[in-house]
């Protein structure tokens, strides 16, 4: 199985190229397109994208706050509910949520572009520096966040606007998590990640302690002693293997490596890529780093999943999107084991499979692929230490509809969380509803504090 030219390499397209093929997928409307996609919108009244929305968004009003050229009223209205709504506007899979429930959603019409009517208001409110909420008396708590993604930063906005102060440890040399790290660079360009951390802190009282790792630099029970209350939001930091032979080849990578690297990179045409790449794996993760390994300039990219089309939880869009730009999606295939040469890839083992009896099995045909780079996108493990006797659920932490966990004046939200959807729009929801749980448990206790909406 031979490998084409020197194999992974970078700087294999123009400069210009780059910059084009890594520009925003969707640019924003101007006034006038916003003003035509809004005047689409019914306003209903029992509001079915509403519903959908997990952050429960008001989006009729929103949409005729757009309509009647109030771009800032609707940039408050969407801001009140969702602290991150310029974020979710770029990454939401609108089409699996808000869009699908739209009444115009039928084989004679499109839905309403919702997503892209969010960012509209967002943007504009975000580039005149337009801050709607005050930060409300100073109550005297404290409250510990760890980590700086969508449901941290979400959670300590909230706690800010209640007059807590609020602790964020991460990690991360920056805050932002999943949005600055582990999204695709066309969905999120400009560096917006940043900019939207910038405008969430400048309500006030939010400190964020980088390059500070649960579990080696502070423990579960060291917050609980110092703080008045604690929010979990460290998402999945492990990543799944493979467990097959030549996983430990040069040019094996995950995939969420590749895509963070990708996002950090100054200069892109130094990000090292196949020619022949092949992405094991069928989520966002999979769509993301395939299409991203096609724009760098792979000439064939592949991804191979072990289930049907069905199955994979990218969405049809997403999975559309891989195959515009190139990306070639083969299914019912499991990697069997990769093939090496001179410590190197040079291709891929996979066997067919099949459902039988309700569970999928392996056909015994198998077959091989060239390449020379693998990336692994199977998923996400929780891998945090330092939690005490927090209660967990199949490697997540157990927690209730107020986003409590097992231990009193603990709180968690997002991905690490036996609730979790993979979803930033949900992380979000987790921590804005766990900052009015806490903020609830104060006043209850006889701490009182009027809650800011």
């Amino acid at each position: 199985m031979d490998r084409l030219g020197s194999g992974i390499a970078g700087g294999r397209l123009a400069p210009a190229e780059y910059e084009t093929n890594f520009s925003d997928l969707h640019p924003r409307f101007d006034r006038h397109e916003a003003l035509v996609a809004s005047d689409r919108c019914y306003f209903c009244h029992d509001a079915p994208c509403m519903t959908a929305c997990p952050t429960a968004i008001d989006i009729p009003l929103f949409i005729r706050q757009i309509s009647t050229a109030n771009p800032l009223g609707a940039a408050r209205t969407i801001f009140s509910q969702n602290a991150l709504g310029g974020m979710c506007a770029r990454v939401c899979p609108t089409e699996t949520l808000c869009e699908e429930a739209c009444v115009r959603n039928t084989a004679e019409d499109k839905p309403v572009e919702i997503g892209r009517l969010q960012r509209y208001a967002t943007d504009i409110a975000m580039d005149q520096g337009r801050q709607f909420f005050n930060r409300a008396a100073e109550t005297g708590k404290v409250i510990a966040v760890v980590g700086a993604g969508p449901a941290g930063l979400a959670c300590a906005h909230r706690l800010a606007m209640n007059g807590h102060t609020v602790v964020i440890f991460d990690a991360r040399e920056k805050a932002g998590g999943l949005n600055e790290y582990g999204i695709a660079t066309y969905k999120a360009t400009d560096n917006f990640a940043q900019k939207e951390v910038d405008y969430l802190l400048a309500i006030g009282g939010i400190e964020i302690r980088n390059g500070m790792a649960l579990g080696r630099d502070f423990s579960l029970p060291d917050l609980t002693a110092q703080y008045d209350a604690v929010f979990l939001g460290i998402g999945l930091a492990g990543v799944n293997g493979l467990g097959i032979e030549g996983e430990d080849l040069s040019g094996v990578e995950d995939a969420v490596d590749f895509i963070a690297a990708l996002r950090q990179a100054d200069d892109k045409a130094n990000v090292p890529i196949g020619r022949r790449v092949v992405v094991l794996g069928g989520g966002m993760t999979a769509i993301d780093a395939a299409v991203q390994a096609k724009l760098l300039g792979a000439e064939e990219v592949t991804i191979c999943y072990r289930r049907g089309k069905d199955q994979m939880n990218a969405s049809d869009y997403e999975q559309d999107l891989a195959a515009s730009k190139g990306v070639l999606i083969r299914h019912w295939l499991a990697p069997k084991r990769i093939l090496g040469r001179d410590g190197a890839v040079a291709g891929i083992e996979l066997e067919y499979t099949a459902l039988r009896d309700g569970h999928l099995t392996g056909t015994g045909e198998v077959g091989a692929i060239a390449c020379d780079q693998v990336m692994k996108a199977i998923g996400q493990s929780f891998h945090a230490s330092g939690l005490g006797s927090l209660a967990m659920d199949r490697g997540r932490i157990v927690i209730d509809e107020h986003c409590q966990t097992s231990i009193a004046g603990v709180y968690a939200g997002g991905d690490c969380t036996n609730r979790g959807e993979d979803l930033t729009v949900q992380a979000v929801a987790h921590g804005r509803d766990a900052a009015d749980a806490i903020h609830s448990a104060f006043a209850s206790a006889g701490k009182p504090a009027v809650a800011v909406a």
